[in-house]
């Protein structure tokens, strides 16, 4: 980004919509809706496109991805994690896990004979760490998020409150008797670097092969992987979506809230899925 105007040296403490912006707070302009507050904000400066940039009477960032340079800037004023380490009094740790010494786990936290825990992960109140199972270097696991035995999540992955990685998938077969019979799920769940899981949001273990969630997926609040899912590398995908058993998601995909993915199905990179459809 590069600025137009103003001085660069203005100090700036915070970001702000249009309309509330003061004079020492970056604003943004990124849909359209909004520009009717351009032309009188009180902010620093603006981050926006060159197209809009031109109608701007404050200082102008001018970026080519207005939401991307926006992104970065709130990230400085991002409030910075506690930072601690070790094992809460209040927490059940297996003397079979292995736990990094910069780790740090919370009050009431299980984590269960042979959990590896990688350094500098953050593994908030509540939570379950099933044995076998392994959380990568730098995670953050919110509050209450369980991981069940033998699931592997990559680096830097972060797993909001609720979520479920690697419970049953949902395998029965009908005997002749009208019985159904649960088919043992013997897989696991792979979850690649710099992932994000929203709250709620479950991701069942594979029935023979493993569940994989590739390196930079982000998946929303309430979302349902079955097992043997595959979703390919920095795919997102909004909430509440249902995707069935073996169903395999392509690369940098884009998929809206309420959509259901049957099973079975494979999907192509790039493949742009608007709410509430059905594959």
């Amino acid at each position: 980004a590069r600025l137009r105007g103003g001085d660069a040296a203005t100090v700036v403490v915070g970001v702000a919509p249009l309309h509330r912006a003061g004079p020492e707070q970056l604003s943004f302009l990124i849909h359209p809706r909004y520009r009717a507050y351009l032309a009188t904000t009180q902010a620093a400066a603006v981050i926006l496109s060159p197209e809009e940039a031109q109608d701007c009477p404050a200082p102008a960032i001018v970026a080519t991805n207005p939401q991307v340079a926006y992104a970065r800037a709130a990230t400085l004023f991002e409030p910075a994690a506690e930072s601690r380490r070790g094992v809460h009094p209040m927490a059940s740790v297996s003397p079979a896990a292995s736990i990094a010494a910069d780790a740090w786990i919370g009050p009431h936290c299980v984590v269960e004979a042979g959990a590896v825990i990688e350094a500098g992960v953050v593994v908030g109140p509540g939570c379950v760490i099933g044995e076998q199972a392994v959380i990568g270097a730098g995670s953050r696991l919110v509050a209450r998020v369980t991981v069940c035995h033998r699931a592997r999540l990559g680096r830097r992955v972060l797993a909001h409150p609720g979520a479920v990685i690697g419970s049953d998938g949902f395998g029965l077969a009908l005997d002749a008797d009208g019985r159904w019979l649960k088919i043992p799920q013997l897989g696991s769940v792979v979850v690649g670097d710099d992932v994000e899981i929203g709250a709620n949001t479950t991701i069942d273990r594979g029935a023979l092969e493993d569940t994989v969630i590739e390196e930079g997926v982000k998946l929303d609040n309430q979302i349902q992987v079955a097992h043997n899912v595959h979703i390919g590398a920095h795919s997102a995908l909004a909430g509440c979506v249902g995707i069935a058993g073996s169903a395999r998601i392509g690369r940098h995909c884009m998929v809206g809230g309420g959509v259901g993915i049957a099973g079975h199905l494979e999907i192509a990179d790039r493949v742009q899925i608007t709410g509430m459809s059905l594959v």
